[in-house]
């Protein structure tokens, strides 16, 4: 498996909210995430940076042999006991009242892969020429979209859609959108803040991931075209690249 990291403030923002990272063990399990962090006075900041951290530590001292059931439940627990965590802190500084985070995860396995987010960031997969968003964003405009109160146009340019319905940190408990897919085989994992899939459409992102280029080029590729689409929020991406093998379990 090939794997990149990216992370770009943008055109506009003072801060970058956003944090992402590639993590790996000695038994080959892989976890990816990307958090978006919001609040005022760097609050975001600290959000995003605070939930990877609590992932790194829990991830490192987990018990090697696991199942594939046992690790979903293990990524579930986790990002709850983070949330948990974020909560909790936020509540004893006043400068942090409110910050919380996005977050999307896929835990890579020998057998499969699990995924999780919160919020409006997103995983793509890109496989055989096609591209699915393998999350659903929980925010207002999805809702009202989902419910057909919008199109899906109007939903690419509603003011409020940055309004999103699910955060970590921001409420004591959070609920957890999860599942388990098997490999294809050779497939691309796109996992990424609203500062790309904001400013990218699908089409520009198939027309990258589509190309015969190493997978730094395309991330580069991606970020570039958020910043030149006017780069008005933090752009972060991880993108992973599995074998074609892997989907015969080798």
């Amino acid at each position: 498996m090939e794997a990149v990291v990216k992370t770009h403030i943008g055109h506009v923002r003072q801060v970058n909210e956003d944090s992402a990272e590639i993590m790996n063990r000695d038994d080959q399990v892989v976890l990816a995430v990307v958090a978006d962090g919001m609040g005022g006075h760097q609050a975001g900041d600290v959000a995003s940076q605070m939930t990877l951290q609590k992932l790194r530590e829990s991830f490192q001292i987990a018990d090697l042999e696991k199942n594939i059931n046992e690790w979903q439940d293990w990524l579930l627990n986790s990002i709850q006991e983070t949330n948990h965590y974020i909560y909790n802190y936020a509540k004893q500084k006043d400068i942090l009242h409110g910050m919380g985070t996005t977050i999307v995860a896929t835990l890579l396995l020998h057998n499969g892969y699990i995924v999780a987010h919160v919020g409006d960031s997103r995983i793509y997969r890109f496989a055989e020429g096609n591209l699915d968003s393998i999350t659903s964003d929980h925010s207002l405009v999805n809702e009202l979209l989902k419910s057909g109160q919008i199109t899906k146009e109007e939903a690419e340019y509603h003011p409020q859609r940055n309004v999103i319905t699910r955060a970590i940190g921001t409420d004591d408990s959070v609920e957890i959108d999860i599942k388990t897919l098997s490999y294809l085989g050779g497939e691309q994992l796109l996992l990424c803040s609203d500062g790309l899939s904001n400013m990218v459409t699908e089409n520009q992102l198939i027309g990258v991931l589509e190309r015969e280029l190493p997978i730094e080029e395309k991330a580069d590729q991606l970020i570039t075209l958020a910043l030149d689409a006017g780069g008005d929020d933090n752009i972060s991406l991880v993108l992973l690249q599995t074998d074609h093998d892997e989907v015969d379990g080798k």
